[in-house]
């Protein structure tokens, strides 16, 4: 397998940029034990930095404490609107470790979770110039910003509907990415990224075809959004973004997901190389003194290169966020009310079938914004399928996100 064209390109990438690294930890070997180090407390946790500044190691923990009755996941069918117990659980418990070594354009950065003992992200970063930075390693592809945001930075409990059916999720492979035109009018940010196709913690594609992405943004303001979904930074210029994205892959999985590859509903388990999978993206976002807007349109085509057939489907979803304080005196300034608006189409061949999700937060940051949040959240779903009418039901959940 490792003698395909595709693996040998990969490859050289990571062989080139290994000898990099191991040129400059060479070169800076020898002055490690000279350097003093700095201990702080910083927005990434506690961070050790040396005091030339060549080294640099932050380690942060985050937990997620949820109740949600009735059920906590996402319905998939009728039968599931129907489910009425409640839950309380420690939904994330993560371990974070990041920094620079040798060069502060050197990064690098991996995620442990904790609870289900998920090794989730390990990458290295090659950020000295700020138009061309690579990055390889395995993390949550940059295709779409709803699932780019931690969800940890998210402004209501969980993400949307849509995200089931359309995430890219986490991948391992190389990455090109950079900002070009920074401030102006033309202010673009890009990634192209490479990857194996088969989802977390595989290392082995299962044949000779890659999974291909690409996001390019346009910063239409001249100033970058972060991946964030509030306006904690009270924006005193707007800044938005339009993005559009593209994803192309063959493999046995339909979707991607935390867990690695699986399928949606309604398609069996596939051999390798079974499904062709292309997507399209166009995404928009925007935030201004304490007001935020995200929203994204998806399309989906799946087919089926062993049984035949092919599968489309839609998804978009509509999402705003402000602190009324802005407004009123008498609104709590760490008070901010969000809500969203999703469909999901899961055969645009069919209207008259789709799910639906209306949701409404309360979010209340404590000293450290998201780093200490706790979030209210009211959710209806809609079903229309083949054989049943609209049916509804109503979710509530409340959560509180820490991290030290």
């Amino acid at each position: 397998m490792t003698n395909r064209p595709e693996y040998n390109t990969l490859r050289t990438f990571c062989i080139l940029l290994l000898t990099l690294l191991g040129i400059s930890a060479k070169a800076q070997n020898d002055s490690i034990s000279k350097s003093k180090i700095a201990v702080e407390y910083t927005d990434k946790g506690f961070q050790f930095t040396t005091s030339d500044d060549r080294f640099q190691l932050h380690l942060e923990s985050r937990f997620q404490f949820r109740f949600a009755t009735p059920g906590d996941q996402n319905p998939l069918t009728l039968d599931d609107l129907e489910s009425n117990e409640p839950v309380f659980k420690i939904n994330r418990a993560r371990l974070k470790v990041g920094g620079h070594a040798f060069q502060p354009y050197l990064k690098y950065y991996w995620e442990y979770e904790l609870s289900q003992g998920n090794l989730l992200d390990f990458r290295v970063m090659f950020e000295k110039f700020p138009a061309f930075k690579i990055k390889v390693g395995q993390w949550k592809t940059y295709f779409n910003r709803e699932r780019v945001i931690s969800s940890g930075k998210q402004q209501l409990v969980d993400r949307s509907i849509i995200t089931r059916p359309f995430t890219v999720d986490r991948q391992l492979g190389i990455s090109f990415y950079g900002r070009l035109f920074e401030g102006s009018l033309a202010d673009l940010t890009y990634h192209v990224s490479m990857l194996t196709g088969t989802g977390r913690g595989e290392v082995e594609n299962d044949d000779s075809h890659f999974m291909y992405v690409g996001r390019l943004q346009w910063n239409f303001l001249g100033r970058e959004l972060p991946m964030t979904g509030s306006d904690l930074s009270f924006y005193e210029k707007p800044t938005g973004l339009i993005a559009v994205g593209g994803v192309t892959n063959r493999s046995p999985y339909t979707r991607f997901s935390q867990a690695g590859g699986g399928q949606l509903f309604g398609l069996e388990d596939g051999l390798p190389g079974q499904y062709r999978v292309n997507q399209g993206l166009l995404e928009t976002a925007f935030m201004y003194r304490g007001f935020s807007w995200q929203n994204e349109f998806h399309t989906k085509e799946i087919e089926d290169k062993v049984n035949g057939g092919t599968t489309r489907l839609t998804g978009s979803y509509y999402q705003a966020g402000y602190f009324f304080s802005n407004l009123w005196n008498v609104i709590p300034e760490p008070l901010e009310l969000a809500a969203r608006y999703a469909r999901y189409t899961p055969n645009s061949d069919r209207s008259d079938f789709f799910e639906e999700e209306f949701a409404l937060a309360l979010n209340w940051f404590f000293k450290g914004g998201h780093r200490n949040k706790l979030t209210a959240e009211i959710t209806v779903f809609d079903f229309q399928t083949e054989t049943e009418n609209l049916e509804n039901t109503t979710r509530f959940r409340i959560q509180w996100d820490i991290s030290f």
